[in-house]
């Protein structure tokens, strides 16, 4: 259990590096670090590089543990004691890691700016609503043709509303709107909602578990 607790927070770690790589998560400077030896302006996302490595290291024993202690040479062999030495460094590893993240997570904002620019500069994820729409108004081949029209092509928003426009005909002027006033930093779903209610969605489907379970003869 651990382990799998330690490969999502590996997932984490690295996700959030590439985040800060591709300058969609800052990191606050920090007067007293230094991030290069040589290069002075450099700040660097140590915290998460060390969860990483020491993640990565808590994992692999762990998996020696599964591999060694299962079996018994002739149901004699003590070699499992010089295994059995070593839980607590596994469990170190992985407590070094759980601070190293926490401690990286107080040290990011998010930048909003790079962020917004990211999702302005990709107006071909509106294709998926589009198509939507037009399949509900039985429009022939919705998604084939959005494929066509987005796949591999940089689609702006002109692109974009121009093409919204020609299927006047096929959609009723109120859901041409509605599309035309989408924008991909607005449409969003229920992300927001999904992120900011996580504990109570997981508390709700345990509830729902629990009452499932009950009810079953």
């Amino acid at each position: 259990a651990l382990g799998r607790i330690n490969s999502t927070l590996l997932d984490l770690s690295i996700d959030i590096w590439l985040y800060i790589s591709n300058n969609l998560l800052k990191l606050k400077n920090i007067k007293n670090e230094i991030g290069s030896s040589t290069m002075p302006h450099k700040i660097n996302p140590i915290d998460f590089e060390n969860a990483e490595g020491n993640l990565h290291l808590a994992n692999a024993l762990f998996k020696a543990f599964s591999a060694k202690l299962s079996i018994s040479r002739l149901q004699r062999d003590l070699s499992d004691s010089t295994v059995l030495r070593n839980i607590g460094t596994s469990y170190a590893y992985s407590l070094i890691s759980y601070k190293s993240i926490l401690k990286g997570l107080g040290k990011i904002d998010i930048n909003e700016k790079a962020a917004y620019q990211e999702l302005n500069n990709n107006w071909s994820t509106l294709a998926e609503p589009v198509q939507i729409v037009l399949k509900n108004y039985n429009f022939p081949n919705a998604y084939e043709e959005l494929k066509n029209f987005t796949r591999g092509k940089n689609v702006d928003k002109e692109l974009m509303q121009q093409y919204i426009k020609t299927k006047s005909e096929f959609i009723p002027p109120n859901s041409i709107s509605q599309l035309l006033n989408l924008s991909p930093n607005t449409y969003i779903g229920y992300a927001d909602y999904l992120a900011t209610n996580v504990d109570k969605i997981e508390l709700d489907k345990k509830h729902e578990m629990s009452d499932t379970s009950k009810k079953t003869p």
